[in-house]
């Protein structure tokens, strides 16, 4: 497929045209936006995962049931995500699938541990004992570390850690694919049938077609769209904003070059924004209702609230060094391409949407 001069089969030197993949959490935000991109590529994609949360969901509106081949289920069934593994066997699997609310994580903390944790568990263990993997790219998140609220971004070598049930369960997810790593996908293990599994931390991915409760863009257009005001329970955090596109670029080009050399691009990578894109969530609210054309916001911050990180930042050195990788986007480009799907999504034609903003993204 072309579009705006674009071959997607040849893109990462057409790694993934012709793979057998498998995404869970193929329902989600990056999880539908990374299923599209790898369809458009000429992949034979295979998603795991719950249903979609509602029926304006990015999944939905790119009609991505009817592309790929659309597997429901929790990836806390050890039982049926073997039978999957071993009906579909991928060659590359990118691991979403996850409980990815900090907040939500202090009422659910037991459903968030399970899935983030032995969710994780189980997906590396049917890496493990799969004969088609070549390559696994599990994700989990820039709040892995240990946040001392430093201003300096966070290196992959750093501690791990998590003051929330969330948290803690991404730096617990991280373990235990470094144990498996080390244990079960080394050169020595491995060399009739070489393996590799990475893990990678992104920031604060925006885009379109997220509607989960409790983050700043869906928030903020609810409210735009109900003409209310815009409440912000912490305006002054900081956090490293992204547009959508941008880790999933890494993790596309960090699988590449691990189906080219295993050993060498097995580890933990960050694909975090630039500096410039390391702002409060104030001026994020500033700019959506600058972009939106109308709307106003409030401080809602109340010292009773649950911990949430006031600062956090990513350290990508590794990541543009050894794969080339560097964001594209400014935070102004990422909040327009995001407003832009929310203000269309109802006229149709998401999936020819996100097709040109992934396209546009590749020739940057």
């Amino acid at each position: 497929m072309e579009t705006v001069g674009v071959n997607f089969a040849k893109l990462f030197d057409g790694a993934f045209c012709g793979k057998r993949v498998l995404v869970t959490g193929q329902t989600g935000f990056k999880g539908s936006w990374l299923s599209l991109w790898l369809y458009l590529m000429g992949a034979e994609v295979f998603g795991y995962a719950l249903p979609p949360a509602t029926d304006r969901d990015n999944f939905v509106l790119c009609g991505l049931k009817d592309k790929i081949t659309d597997i429901r289920g929790d990836v806390r069934d050890k039982n049926h995500l073997k039978a999957v593994f071993d009906s579909c066997k991928p060659e590359v699997v990118f691991h979403l699938a996850a409980q990815p609310i900090v907040r939500l994580s202090y009422e659910l903390p037991l459903d968030t541990l399970e899935t983030n944790i032995l969710g994780t568990s189980y997906v590396l263990e049917n890496i493990r004992t799969s004969q088609s993997v070549r390559a696994a790219v599990i994700v989990t998140s820039d709040k892995c570390y240990e946040n001392k609220e430093q201003i300096w971004g966070y290196r992959e070598g750093d501690a791990l850690g998590g003051f929330d049930p969330y948290s803690a369960s991404k730096g617990c997810a991280e373990l235990v694919t470094a144990a498996y790593r080390k244990s079960f996908f080394t050169a020595e293990q491995n060399t009739a049938f070489p393996k590799a599994v990475s893990t990678v931390r992104a920031g604060n991915v925006i885009g379109g077609g997220d509607w989960s409760p409790d983050r700043i863009l869906p928030d903020c257009i609810r409210a735009l769209e109900n003409g209310s005001v815009i409440g912000i329970r912490n305006p002054a955090a900081v956090r490293p904003w992204q547009f959508v596109l941008e880790p999933l670029y890494g993790y596309l080009l960090l699988a590449s070059r691990m189906l080219q050399d295993p050993q060498k691009y097995s580890g933990a990578w960050n694909f975090g924004p630039d500096f410039d894109s390391v702002v409060p969530v104030s001026k994020i609210v500033q700019t959506v209702i600058r972009l939106w054309g109308s709307g106003e916001w409030q401080d809602l911050s109340s010292p009773n609230s649950v911990h949430e990180a006031g600062l956090s930042n990513l350290d990508c050195t590794k990541a543009k060094s050894l794969l080339g990788w560097k964001p594209k986007l400014s935070i102004e480009q990422a909040l327009e391409q995001t407003v832009a799907w929310y203000q269309k999504f109802d006229d149709g034609g998401i999936c020819d949407l996100c097709a040109q903003q992934i396209a546009g993204y590749c020739v940057r």
